[in-house]
């Protein structure tokens, strides 16, 4: 126990939960509204999207890869699945799957040209989401799906309890989903052999090999499971939004690449976990809302990811040269 208690105190998490509770307490004081209860589950549930993709993105920096090109992947799937429901008339488990299949696929394909290529990922991943995106555009002419079935754009509310006058605590499905992805992906990263070799991958790729890792196999996993989870994510911010929009959810990858980072993933691979991307997300979820509710340009959140990405780069940058000095 002692053990587990000093680990923690010097994880990443541990310094996040305290800079966590820091703007808690800051923005609670600056704010009235911040504290309460509804606004914590409105503000979990508008970022539970974004959650979804992170968690998806961090596995793959686990591996030592990167993918740029999961909100594009999601924008396909969530069009694709909202075409099948709308002009098809298909099923709902037909139209979720359509989402969930697209997503994996176009994950997997990423994939295959990293492999196959062996070209830097984040060439291919970039490359991908502008043919992605822009075949979207193209066949769609950028309009949007309105009218979704109410099985898809009905709100829905598992738990609500009335806290004060004219105001709820609402536990809807995207809070939910976003819950089970956490901890499944957290399991299958700690807990599973599969999950083991991930890390070990990114670790030491050279050394997973000659272990009998194979590689092909973990990146296929890899960038497939964030593809499912891109389409998962589609498919819940159409319900959010009750339609389908091409490029609603274009313009959100650094958000979503921050919060991975700031959870302690690192880009040189090996290292992080989904209870630290979590983190990730309630740190900046946090972050915005109370300057919003400060009336602070949005502007300077933006200013406060491209630091987050600067200072995330510079300090790969030097462990990687700490790490070619060290092997010669």
């Amino acid at each position: 126990m002692h053990s587990l208690l000093t680990r923690f105190k010097r994880s990443s998490e541990a310094y996040l939960t305290a800079v966590i509770l820091l703007l808690v307490v800051v923005f609670g004081v600056l704010t009235p509204d911040f504290l309460t209860l509804g606004n914590w589950f409105d503000l979990v549930e508008s970022y539970s999207v974004t959650a979804i993709l992170a968690i998806g993105l961090f596995v793959v920096l686990v591996t030592g890869g990167i993918d740029i090109s999961f909100a594009a992947t999601a924008s396909v799937a969530q069009y694709l699945a909202a075409y099948a429901a709308i002009r098809l008339n298909m099923p709902a488990p037909v139209v979720l799957l359509i989402g969930a299949v697209t997503g994996t696929l176009l994950g997997c394909l990423n994939a295959v040209l990293i492999d196959r290529l062996r070209a830097t990922a984040i060439i291919i991943t970039i490359s991908t989401m502008s043919v992605y995106f822009a075949l979207l555009m193209y066949f769609t002419s950028g309009k949007s799906i309105y009218g979704l079935p109410g099985w898809w754009s009905d709100s829905m509310v598992l738990f609500e309890m009335t806290t004060g006058p004219d105001q709820s605590v609402r536990l809807t499905l995207p809070i939910v989903v976003m819950i089970v992805v956490a901890v499944g992906t957290a399991f299958i990263m700690n807990r599973t052999s599969l999950g083991r070799q991930l890390y070990a991958m990114g670790g030491n790729p050279e050394a997973a090999r000659r272990v009998g890792v194979s590689l092909s196999t973990m990146q296929w996993f890899a960038y497939g499971y964030l593809g499912l989870l891109a389409g998962i994510a589609g498919l819940l911010q159409a319900h959010r939004v009750g339609e389908s929009v091409p490029n609603a959810m274009i313009g959100g990858e650094l958000n979503v690449v921050a919060a991975a980072v700031l959870g302690g993933a690192s880009l040189l691979g090996g290292i992080g976990s989904v209870s630290g991307v979590v983190l990730g997300i309630l740190l900046l979820a946090i972050l915005r809302n109370g300057l919003n509710l400060m009336g602070v340009s949005p502007y300077f959140f933006q200013i406060v990811i491209g630091t987050i990405l600067l200072a995330s780069t510079g300090i790969t940058g030097l462990s990687l040269r700490r790490r070619r000095v060290a092997e010669a």
